[in-house]
């Protein structure tokens, strides 16, 4: 993406950081805004739920430890809300980099993961793929794929299946949307991570294999017996072409 696209896809985006330390919230508030960014802070989960029902915000920046509550119960009542608020982008911060943390977070819906300490120029750079990828034109792409029973429309960032909406994260819906176009090719991890965000940041295996079991258990009939996306031991997985 050109550093003018950056540019115009900052100034209009609004981030919203749930912290409880206020001094690394106003380091990170200040590089952010300095980078074109709109940027709130809150202390707290009750206060960061709030604030994505009144505010909207295009992401949301989540420690993991919070004093009222850890920040996987946030990321998961922020899933459990009404309307476009779910499907709100979570980056969440881990502490130390525990793989167990990142693995739950992934599993109750975060779309990133940023283990602490960290870079604040990487913490932007992952921010701008997880914006990147919400917000990348799909004209060259039909804004409607029809597999069966499965109907994913791009435009509405919205996948149905026989009728009944599927509630995935923004990244589990840029994945599912990435093996779509590529139904019938064997993908591995690598490859399914480079279609959806490129190769300037770093993503770890069992991150794919997390969000690929959370997208069989929106789309599947049986996640246990998958039709739709099948894995391939040793290799990867397959978005299969003839679906139920």
């Amino acid at each position: 993406m050109s550093s003018v696209r950056q540019i115009s896809e900052s100034m209009t985006a609004q981030l919203l950081m749930i912290e409880d330390d206020e001094r690394l919230a106003k380091m990170v508030g200040d590089y952010l805004r300095q980078s074109g960014f709109g940027f709130s802070h809150v202390g707290d989960g009750a206060a960061g739920l709030s604030a994505v029902q009144k505010n909207s915000p295009n992401l949301v920046i989540l420690d993991l430890m919070l004093p009222d509550m850890d920040g996987l119960q946030v990321c998961q009542k922020i899933r459990a809300l009404s309307g476009a608020h779910a499907q709100t982008p979570v980056l969440m911060l881990t502490a130390k980099g525990d793989p167990m943390d990142r693995v739950v977070g992934l599993e109750l819906g975060a779309d990133d993961y940023l283990p602490k300490p960290f870079e604040p120029r990487e913490l932007l750079a992952r921010i701008r793929a997880i914006l990147r990828r919400k917000t990348e034109a799909v004209s060259d792409h039909p804004s409607r794929m029809q597999f069966g029973s499965l109907e994913i429309d791009r435009d509405a960032r919205a996948i149905s299946v026989k009728g009944q909406m599927c509630e995935l994260t923004s990244y589990q819906f840029d994945l599912l949307v990435a093996m779509a176009e590529r139904a019938g090719r064997v993908l591995s991890r690598d490859q399914i991570m480079e279609a959806v965000r490129g190769r300037e940041i770093e993503a770890f295996d069992r991150s794919i294999d997390v969000h690929m079991g959370r997208i069989r258990v929106a789309i599947e009939d049986d996640p246990k017996l998958p039709q739709r996306i099948l894995t391939v031991r040793g290799v990867g997985y397959v978005f299969a072409k003839q679906q139920p």
